[in-house]
């Protein structure tokens, strides 16, 4: 994982409940080789992406390596190739992942991170709200997922949208295509629908693993896992983005609640 560290909240000792609600992040506005006079969507919370490396080095790698590889998630793995990986993170280790790894040991190591989290992706405390969307449709279940993300706390939130971002781009690669010389590449057969039904109980997880009836689930609740997953993945761009309005809005609270974050944020800009 990462610390957070929010230079806004330090401003004052004011801990305003608006301000730990927001978590825009956008990291570009930390780089000293950004042009000064291009203009930035605003930030207010202006610290780096908080994704766990193993699983920003796992998407990387597929991404690079396997997305042409047929059924990837599906094909069985070496257990003790994924157990040392596994070990090798866990103890801190700068793990590089090349051409040399499987991209299938890659695959399941992603998975059981994933499955395995002490809170999961989605914290549990909103499995039944994010389930609830499933019976929804159209503009309205897409607005509620948005509310919904929006109180995932930063970590879990940047690490959600870097995942998502990542399996899209694996459906975006089901279908076989056709190469400049003619020559036909392979799907990887890995559509929404079959992503969602892998990726679905390891991210909305009502038990913790290894309590009691954690791996029972009844069929209701399996199908509204794989329907909203399916909505996060098909959505994401547009899940992720503050409408101009919000920030509107956000910025006429905080001039009554933070008056101070105000002028930090209207000086930097």
């Amino acid at each position: 994982g990462a610390m957070s560290v929010d230079s806004i909240t330090d401003l004052s000792d004011n801990t305003s409940k608006l301000l730990e609600a927001l978590q825009l992040s956008h990291p570009h506005e930390l780089d000293p080789r950004r042009s000064l006079g291009k203009k930035k969507m605003l930030s207010l919370n202006p610290i780096t992406w908080q994704v766990p490396r193993i699983v920003d080095r796992c998407c990387k790698h597929i991404e690079t390596h396997g997305l042409q590889t047929v059924g990837i998630f599906r094909v069985g793995s070496s257990k003790k190739r994924v157990q040392q990986l596994r070990e090798e993170f866990d103890r801190g280790l700068d793990v590089f992942l090349d051409e040399h790894q499987s991209v299938h040991d890659v695959a399941a190591l992603l998975k059981e991170f994933l499955r395995d989290m002490p809170d999961s992706l989605i914290p549990r405390e909103l499995y039944a709200a994010f389930l609830s969307t499933a019976s929804m449709e159209g503009p309205a279940q897409l607005a509620v997922l948005q509310l919904l993300l929006f109180l995932l706390p930063p970590c879990h939130s940047d690490t959600l949208h870097r995942l998502l971002r990542f399996l899209g781009e694996v459906a975006r690669h089901a279908e076989s295509s056709w190469g400049p010389d003619g020559q036909e590449i392979p799907g990887n057969k890995m559509t929404v629908s079959n992503l969602a039904m892998i990726f679905g109980p390891n991210i909305l997880q009502k038990e913790k693993p290894g309590e009691k009836d954690a791996g029972a689930m009844n069929f209701e609740d399996s199908a509204a896992i794989i329907l909203v997953l399916q909505r996060l993945i098909e959505h994401y761009q547009t899940l992720f983005m503050v409408s101009p309005e919000m920030q509107r809005d956000v910025l006429r609270r905080l001039f009554q609640t933070d008056p101070d974050v105000i002028d930090y944020l209207l000086r930097r800009k």
